[in-house]
């Protein structure tokens, strides 16, 4: 079986509060797009996992296609299985890459061995992988909660805009994109300036860590302009960074941008 998990941008991201348990409260909107990794699950006389494309750093046990069998073995009875991921999509790159593979490979496992499992069980299992792998199970537009785990269903129909959207290679920890944030409750949702003109986007809707981060690293907040600069409707930072999307009329590619239909 083979499937091909995609990419997702966050449409706006405010640092809503700090948690006792040491995360943050969000807000966000995410929507998925048309980049994808490659990923193969097939039935084999052992249980191996294999990746190609882009190098994965870390143990093969923190894997999170790895860790999705792992879990799903603990409560069926599933025979060991062979995985196979090309690797194209950048990984901290605020895509959710890593999370879409590990929802995926739930997903295949459960049709692959006729296991029945629901929707909301398969968003119960992708938590326990991440807070934002549960998205990738309906992988439909949602306002993300909470740690980005509670999902709320949103029409949004972006198709007929093209997106134009470039990983500088710039490497930002999760320690370096928090320090700089002042949690915050916005004066309007994100899930009211959505449903706004997109053309209205530009002066509404922020992600609060471009605040912190864009002083740190000029060259992303550069990236930014440019696409602004080339035309693009709306520009935005995607997650904690360091990828930048910029959304457009009409296809354009800059240099080393990646353009994609939505």
């Amino acid at each position: 079986m083979i499937t091909f998990p995609n990419a997702k941008i966050n449409l706006g991201l405010n640092i809503v509060s700090k948690r006792e348990d040491g995360y943050h409260d969000i807000e966000s909107c995410f929507y998925p797009i048309l980049w994808n990794d490659s990923l193969e699950v097939i039935e084999a006389a052992s249980f191996a996992f294999h990746s190609y494309g882009m190098n994965i750093p870390g143990e093969v046990s923190s894997n999170l296609c790895v860790k999705a069998y792992e879990l799903i073995k603990k409560d069926h009875n599933i025979p060991p299985v062979e995985i196979h991921l090309l690797k194209n999509i950048p990984m901290g790159a605020g895509l959710g890459g890593g999370s879409a593979d590990g929802a995926y490979t739930l997903t295949m496992l459960n049709e692959l061995f006729d296991l029945g499992l629901t929707g909301i069980q398969l968003e119960a299992y992708a938590l326990q992988l991440g807070s934002d792998c549960p998205f990738f199970i309906r992988n439909q537009p949602a306002i993300a909660k909470a740690r980005g785990e509670q999902l709320e269903a949103i029409e949004l129909n972006l198709s007929g805009y093209h997106l134009s959207i470039h990983n500088p290679d710039i490497h930002i920890s999760t320690k370096e994109a928090y320090a700089g944030v002042m949690p915050h409750k916005a004066d309007k949702r994100i899930s009211e300036l959505i449903q706004n003109p997109l053309n209205a986007w530009r002066d509404s809707l922020v992600n609060d860590f471009e605040a912190s981060i864009f002083p740190n690293h000029p060259a992303i907040a550069q990236l930014k302009q440019e696409m602004y600069d080339a035309g693009a409707i709306y520009a935005s930072m995607t997650g904690s960074g360091s990828t930048v999307f910029g959304i457009f009329e009409k296809e354009f590619e800059g240099d080393n941008w990646r353009s994609l239909k939505l």
